[in-house]
């Protein structure tokens, strides 16, 4: 004789703790009717149910529901990727808290896991001719993509492209671009 199926045991342990908790609607939910439920309450009723070999319930899946929560680990993945590559290209705390939310202390985290070295104050103002430089691939860049000078999430995007691609750290280029925005320079 075969044992108790682990779904029913499953399905059984969740209505009672459902029904213990006052959470009818949850239990009912799972497709118990009043009448099941009443005999949950006696113990050697949910004890057949449980110990029953056979299986007197299925699982459906909410594909919908599972496509969503995979997409949500999918997208958590390219965040953390975001995250260290603008780390890597010298964003600063305050920008990654500012566009991401994230702690100082997750910050600094993300850079001892990435094996950036600790920051000891400011980095360089650019020279005239960096500045110059950087102005016009900036404004070139801007018209190209059709960016409106107030979304800062693609100013900012544009800003960590201009960094990897001239190798200036990220919050001196986001720095010089809010400094231009502000002055009204395109």
């Amino acid at each position: 004789m075969s044992g108790p199926h682990p779904l029913n045991q499953a399905v059984i342990a969740q209505a009672l703790h459902d029904l213990r908790n006052g959470q009818l609607r949850r239990a009912r939910s799972m497709g118990f009717d009043a009448q099941d439920l009443d005999a949950l309450k006696n113990p050697a009723m949910a004890s057949i149910l449980a110990n029953a070999a056979i299986c007197w319930c299925a699982v459906t899946i909410n594909r919908e529901e599972l496509r969503r929560l995979l997409q949500q680990v999918d997208n958590v993945a390219r965040e953390v990727e975001e995250i260290d590559r603008l780390l890597r290209l010298g964003a600063s705390t305050e920008l990654i808290t500012r566009f991401y939310g994230l702690t100082h202390q997750e910050i600094a985290l993300r850079r001892a896991v990435i094996g950036l070295p600790k920051r000891k104050g400011r980095h360089p103002v650019l020279t005239e001719e960096q500045d110059a430089t950087l102005w016009e691939t900036w404004s070139a860049a801007v018209k190209a993509r059709d960016i409106p000078l107030q979304d800062e999430t693609a100013m900012f995007a544009l800003a960590a492209d201009l960094a990897e691609s001239t190798g200036l750290p990220l919050s001196v280029v986001w720095s010089a671009i809010r400094g231009w925005i502000d002055e009204g320079q395109i």
